[in-house]
């Protein structure tokens, strides 16, 4: 154990390496007059997440890549200040909850559980610029950047943002783990969360299972268990590394290991924008000891995946790299075996997680973006398929998803239909599973985990 203080995070060798590379996606709030001032109060502002807690998660993702446990993680596509409620946060925790619990059951394995929260303020997009009837205007990149709102004002890339979504990340976790640690989370509310999602007539057969796991519950308690373990649950946090000035200024050095950490949340990961090799974001994160994940779209090719295991994994450490495809229903089936037993064959235990959002994303002629929850499903069934003819292991899922009963996805067994959308679309970026749909999604992950 180091005795010596550790050194300041400006001081680490090749924690600023990033700056000398390409680095897309960035906002450019450099030439702000409060830029300079902004990045050095994050810089003294105490850690959102402790180094202790991160290099716990990084173990229960090594239990992930041995096959001993399930990844789940899911929130918001982008957060917003003003969603950042009471209610809304413990909707969101309340739902990845009862998936949990689902899928504990349906697998007989722990199940790893992060929500995608208490930082994803930011999205990447495809154009710097939006005209609406003539006007140009920057694109919105979510809230810890600029404004929703169509103008100028609103639009400006302005560095205060970060200062409000580090508070605003501080009081979401603080209320996590709040609901996690003080009874919110007792795995004996089961019955009680469940009994919305089974009393609708078209989710009679998955109502055995929630039959099942209640009488579990009334069978230990009636043999007198010691309840204490199922009063509480550890619940981790990730979001997308995007804005590198955010993520270096929330950098520290843990006193005990001498070695950098990224306190903006436990898990941190690198969109398929921006996971070149040679890029910016994929050296920073290169960098810090937090697990890693990584999106890897349809074009991603063996080389690809081999050459950021090299990178962000050089050790081989179970746990430290997760690989979050994102393939579409249509191409999951074709494009990821390749790729899985590349990983397989060189040897490397990384987590593999399906996300199967964001390659299903479409247009309706109401202009709305969505997705079809079949397309969802299915690309979550290929991604199974594929794993079990490879004898590899399915580690977890990846979703978007809320607790509230908007409408941005189409179908499920609580069928939503587009016309829905005009009172119970409330996404600002991407569409997202309503709580009936995600609980769908956990059964039948369940199930498939089940069969294996």
């Amino acid at each position: 154990m180091p005795t010596e203080p550790a050194p300041p995070a400006k001081d680490y060798p090749g924690l600023d390496e990033w700056r000398e590379r390409a680095v897309d996606q960035q906002p450019t709030w450099a030439e702000h007059p409060d830029f300079g001032r902004v990045i050095g109060e994050l810089e003294s502002v105490p850690p959102l997440v402790f180094a202790g807690e991160v290099d716990k998660m990084r173990q229960r993702l090594a239990d992930v890549a041995e096959g001993r446990a399930f990844f789940l993680t899911g929130g918001d596509c982008a957060e917003t200040f003003e969603g950042a409620t009471a209610d809304r946060i413990s909707g969101r925790v309340r739902t990845l909850l009862q998936m949990a619990v689902v899928l504990t059951y349906g697998a007989s394995m722990p199940v790893v559980k992060m929500g995608r929260m208490a930082g994803q303020f930011s999205k990447p997009r495809s154009s710097n610029l939006e005209t609406r009837d003539g006007v140009t205007l920057p694109t919105f990149r979510g809230e810890m950047v600029n404004g929703f709102d169509f103008t100028e004002e609103s639009r400006v890339h302005d560095p205060n943002r970060m200062v409000q979504g580090y508070h605003t990340s501080a009081s979401t976790l603080n209320l996590i783990r709040a609901f996690t640690t003080g009874g919110f989370a007792d795995l004996r509310l089961v019955h009680a969360w469940n009994k919305g999602f089974v009393s609708n007539p078209a989710h009679a057969r998955y109502e055995t299972m929630a039959r099942e796991i209640d009488r579990a519950i009334m069978f230990m308690d009636a043999c007198g268990a010691d309840f204490e373990a199922l009063k509480s649950t550890e619940f981790y946090a990730g979001h997308e590394a995007l804005l590198l000035d955010y993520e270096r200024a929330l950098t520290r050095i843990d006193s005990r290991t001498h070695l950098p950490y990224d306190t903006s949340a436990h898990f941190l990961w690198v969109g398929e924008r921006t996971r070149g090799i040679e890029d910016g974001h994929v050296d920073f994160l290169s960098k810090v000891r937090n697990p890693i994940g990584v999106k890897l779209g349809p074009s991603t090719s063996v080389d690809d995946t081999l050459r950021l295991i090299d990178k962000l994994d050089p050790e081989r450490e179970p746990g430290r790299l997760t690989f979050i495809t994102r393939m579409g229903a249509s191409k999951i089936r074709e494009n990821l075996p390749g790729l899985v037993q590349g990983v397989r064959d060189a040897g490397a235990k990384v987590v593999w997680v399906t996300d199967p959002m964001h390659g299903n994303t479409i247009s309706v002629p109401s202009g709305f973006k969505t997705r079809r929850f079949n397309d969802v499903i299915d690309e979550v069934r290929g991604f199974f398929e594929v794993h079990e003819a490879l004898g590899t292991f399915p580690g977890g899922i990846h979703v978007e998803m809320t607790g509230d009963d908007v409408a941005e996805c189409l179908g499920g067994s609580d069928a939503v239909d587009e016309a829905a959308f005009a009172d119970r679309y409330e996404t600002l970026v991407d569409p997202r599973l309503n709580h009936m749909q995600s609980l769908e999604v956990a059964f039948l992950v369940a199930e498939a985990l089940a069969r294996r």
